[in-house]
């Protein structure tokens, strides 16, 4: 079988949520499947060690698609003239963008309908696009993978897709997060929060993440405890947004911000957390959860979309709107120990559901089941 991938997002210096996504899956499929071939289609001149096999050929198409009339172009021209030049019998893509113009058939991974949900977190541009061409993308895809249940009766309610054509692979998480040593810990802390323990919010610094109101929690939960955790915030900006955070001039040396950080920086990151706050009002699994359990540290999570799905009782659910909310659980975390260690011993147990080797396994599953 020849197998074409969409990689675009396999950037060497900088790995988000679908290139990491992109990376675990792929990365299974050419090592569990030698017998095959894979053609790795990139948008840009890409990085050998993404090339996972013999079996792979990659193959740069032009132009670098990071623009919606740049997307159309790749995925309508420059894909459909790869999949008919190298006889590709399927095409998978795990961002979910499709080629509307070939007649190969193709597998995209939906991870979430966010934009449809709320458009104005969104730049007009890529709002149009997505609002116009994901509708399309759903119902020419062959077989629909998503990565929560809650995301798979999303698609099916938003865009009409039957619900045997949509299958729910949960996300895992890389095995690089295990606990750290406590001597471990202090180093990370002296370096990333002053030698503080602290909160960690770990995501794009996009609108629908909650920053804002996290750290309007924060604040309320520094001063009732004025000597409690840090906060330290990990991610980029996600379309240039420029959102007024509002951070007190009091809370400047509490509140650390690292940027992107390599995966094995953030394994030691999150593993010398205190605890994960990730309370995002609209999310289609998240990552970071994963992480978290498997890291043992503690989770408050917003109680909204696939998150209570993942976190199950691993976590403290909140209202993602009430900041007072949020406070009193950083509050809990804070004061309660034995609150700590539960919530850490349920994570471990819960963590063992998730497993990128299950979720490649069931992507083959679906490839096959096409022939």
């Amino acid at each position: 079988m020849r197998i074409g991938i969409n990689t675009r997002f396999l950037l060497s210096k900088k790995m988000e949520g679908f290139g990491w996504y992109t990376f675990e899956i792929s990365k299974r499929l050419v090592e569990n499947h030698p017998e095959h071939e894979f053609f790795f289609f990139f948008d840009r001149k890409y990085d050998e060690k993404f090339i996972f096999g013999k079996n792979v050929t990659p193959v740069v198409l032009f132009p670098p698609a990071r623009h919606p009339f740049l997307f159309y172009w790749w995925f309508d021209i420059s894909v459909k003239r790869a999949l008919k030049k190298y006889k590709i019998d399927v095409f998978f893509s795990p961002d979910g963008y499709l080629s509307l113009k070939t007649k190969t058939p193709q597998i995209a991974t939906i991870h979430d309908l966010n934009f449809e949900h709320f458009p104005e977190d969104i730049p007009f541009s890529s709002r149009k696009y997505l609002k116009h061409f994901f509708p399309k993308f759903a119902r020419k895809a062959n077989k629909i993978l998503t990565v929560s249940n809650y995301s798979k009766k999303d698609v099916m309610n938003t865009y009409g897709i039957n619900q045997e054509n949509i299958k729910v692979i949960w996300n895992g998480a890389s095995n690089n997060f295990i606990p750290l040593e406590i001597s471990s810990c202090i180093t990370v802390r002296n370096e990333y929060s002053a030698g503080k323990e602290y909160f960690i919010f770990v995501g794009s610094l996009h609108p629908r993440k909650n920053i804002k109101r996290l750290i309007e929690a924060f604040s309320i939960f520094k001063q009732n405890f004025p000597e409690g955790y840090d906060l330290v915030i990990v991610g980029e900006k996600l379309w240039k947004t420029n959102e007024d955070l509002n951070i007190n001039n009091n809370l400047i040396s509490n509140i650390h911000f690292t940027g992107h950080l390599t995966l094995e920086e953030l394994t030691k990151v999150t593993a010398s957390a205190s605890c994960l706050t990730y309370i995002p009002y609209f999310e289609g699994f998240g990552i970071p959860l994963v992480e978290a359990m498997q890291s043992g540290i503690p989770i408050i999570a917003g109680n909204l979309t696939s998150l209570p799905e993942i976190v199950g009782d691993a976590g403290i659910l909140v209202n993602p709107f009430n900041v007072n909310e949020i406070a009193k659980a950083m509050e809990l975390i804070y004061l309660n120990q034995h609150l700590r260690t539960n919530l850490i011993n349920k994570g471990f147990e819960r963590s063992k559901l998730f497993s990128w080797d299950f979720a490649a396994a069931d992507v083959w599953t679906e490839i096959n089941l096409l022939f």
